[in-house]
């Protein structure tokens, strides 16, 4: 199974039970440690506990501490458009709070609304929004601790479709995916410690990693993969990685010394080995080209959407050698993936819920059952017994998966 070290990077936050704290969870590698689920449902799916409106967004779901938070663009059409950051009570759906701030909706090519997905970090909540808004709010009751647009600070070009990498807290530096290589801040005042210049930033999140003993930000740039000092933001190594658009956005996989990547708009996959700081690559093809929902990696197999929006297929790749061993095409042209444990939940484009073994020699699915409608993006999250999953519209709902 693909890991992310976060034991000798001892300053990362720790998770509650089984909390799902942030974008990919606890190991920032899409798998939860979950067990004792329903994996096998009624046609008509697990029992629904409650339902919510968010707005207009791809924003997945953090959920700690019995809440779960999400964020949504709403007010279009009537000249208020903002982005709104929710608070709801994990198990009845009750909204605890919410912050709106001014924001456009930008749909451009798409629905638009912010893609980034909330960090929790203990009493925290950060989010970024497409326009590069960081704030910093208090879980209790939302108010704002902090707030700074990080991008217009560092006069960072804002990327064609805005950022949408989620923030990252290690010890007591926060770290986002603004600027040509990110930028760090001290996580309780929002001072800026760091920054990499103006250049427009990728659309991936940054994965921490420890290598030979050196602690490491990996991270898709704008036209490479990079891997920076956590201290500095200096280049340990770069590969160059250039996709059409400039859109380098499912998050790098790190197994050891070697590195995952996917792009989509026809780029492909590659598996790389880093020796120091220099870097050579063992495969590349065409087999995986996420177009931005990164894959999961279980059992030196990789799992994952391969394609474009409307045209992709679920697809299982041998990573030491980048060999298809199945692909299955009966999710809408699309969808996103969790895997817990030995399962893979999957969410078509068309809002039906997958389960599935991680089964390398064929697909095989468990169950599946209509949750919600189009458009499904957004990685559905299992935490606590839970699944939450929303659409392109800000329809979040919440099944019962317990079996209690």
């Amino acid at each position: 199974m693909g890991f992310v070290s976060l034991g000798l990077f001892g300053s990362l936050a720790k998770p509650c039970a089984l909390d799902w704290v942030r974008w990919r969870g606890p190991d920032l590698n899409g798998i939860s440690r979950e067990t004792g689920w329903l994996t096998k449902w009624p046609d008509d799916g697990p029992k629904r506990l409650w339902k919510a409106k968010v707005g207009t967004g791809f924003s997945s779901l953090a959920v700690a501490n019995g809440n779960v938070y999400t964020l949504g663009n709403s007010g279009r059409g009537r000249g208020e458009e903002k982005d709104t950051v929710f608070c709801f009570d994990a198990v009845t759906g009750k909204g605890i709070w919410s912050h709106a701030y001014e924001a456009k909706l930008d749909p451009k090519y798409y629905d638009g609304g912010p893609s980034g997905t909330p960090t929790v970090d203990g009493d925290r909540v950060y989010t970024l929004s497409k326009h590069g808004m960081l704030i910093c709010l208090d879980t209790a009751d939302g108010h704002v601790v902090w707030q700074k647009n990080v991008a217009s600070e560092t006069k960072a070009k804002r990327p064609t479709w805005g950022f949408a990498g989620s923030p990252l807290v290690i010890g007591g530096t926060l770290f986002v995916n603004v600027g040509a290589h990110g930028t760090a801040l001290d996580k309780k005042s929002g001072k800026i410690l760091w920054s990499t210049g103006r250049e427009a930033a990728s659309y991936s999140s940054i994965v921490p990693h420890v290598r030979d003993g050196r602690q490491e930000l990996v991270m898709f740039a704008h036209k490479a993969l990079v891997a920076l000092d956590p201290k500095s933001g200096s280049v340990f190594w770069s590969y160059p990685w250039e996709t059409k658009h400039d859109t380098n956005v499912a998050d790098p996989i790190l197994i050891g010394d070697k590195v995952f990547i996917s792009s989509g708009y026809d780029r492909g996959c590659a598996l790389l080995q880093v020796d120091g700081n220099k870097v050579r690559k063992l495969w590349e093809n065409k087999n995986m080209r996420n177009h931005f929902n990164p894959c999961v990696l279980i059992d030196g197999h990789v799992y994952g959407f391969d394609g474009n929006t409307g045209r992709a297929t679920l697809k299982c790749i041998k990573l030491a050698t980048g060999k298809v061993q199945w692909e299955e095409d009966s999710f809408g042209g699309f969808g996103a993936i969790q895997a817990i444990g030995k399962k893979l939940l999957i969410i078509s484009n068309q809002g039906e819920l997958i389960v599935a073994e991680a089964n390398a020699g064929e697909f095989t699915e468990i169950s599946r059952a209509q949750v919600t409608g189009p458009k499904c993006w957004t990685t559905p999250v299992l935490a606590n017994g839970r699944i939450y999953c929303r659409n392109s519209r800000g329809d979040l709902t919440c099944l019962d998966v317990s079996g209690k």
